[in-house]
């Protein structure tokens, strides 16, 4: 994913769309939308979504849908999405949401800088992890492809022919060191 990868919103309500992206603008991150699950998960698909804002209640396919197709693709699986419901607390959503992995879920009407708060943290936790794992397959490719040491012929049972001595075993005596004294019976003065 581009490290400048667009935050999706997807609700059904054109109103809502732009005040959630007024409320987003200032971030300065690209954003999208999407006005169903169907036209979300296209976008996701092409590879340029860093963070979902979803709506759960949509006509067709509904935010917990997308999120669980998402899921189970290993290219969207670590996707950030956070749900938007405009129907108050809900146990059975929270906690559907929360199995599937989803990080906030966040109650209309959205209060604007607790909405920019969450979504700059983990659209940047996100970001952060990407980078990580680019890395990480970086200098595993480079440890890779370097050519393999000589081995050491002093060693060469060892691993990676490396010439260190075995580790003494209990009760060895080290090289160097002198034996100890044999303990000698106290004699009785009797």
């Amino acid at each position: 994913m581009p490290p400048d990868a667009k935050i999706l919103i997807v609700d059904d309500h054109e109103d809502t769309l732009y005040a959630l992206e007024s409320a987003l603008a200032p971030l300065g991150y690209r954003l999208g939308r999407a006005t169903g699950g169907d036209e979300a998960l296209k976008h996701v698909l092409r590879g340029q979504v860093g963070l979902l804002l979803l709506d759960v209640h949509m006509p067709g396919v509904g935010g917990l849908e997308v999120v669980r197709y998402l899921r189970r693709l290993e290219q969207t699986q670590h996707i950030p999405v956070v749900l938007l419901t405009g129907f108050g607390p809900d146990h059975e959503l929270t906690s559907a949401a929360f199995a599937l992995g989803v990080p906030d879920l966040v109650l209309k009407p959205v209060d604007p800088w607790a909405l920019r708060t969450k979504v700059r943290y983990l659209y940047d936790a996100h970001q952060r992890h990407l980078t990580l794992e680019r890395e990480v397959r970086e200098l595993r490719a480079l440890i890779g492809s370097r050519p393999e040491p000589p081995r050491d012929r002093t060693a060469p049972n060892r691993p990676g022919g490396s010439a260190a001595p075995d580790p003494p075993r209990p009760g060895a005596r080290v090289p160097g060191q002198r034996e100890a004294p044999a303990a000698t019976p106290a004699q009785d003065a009797t």
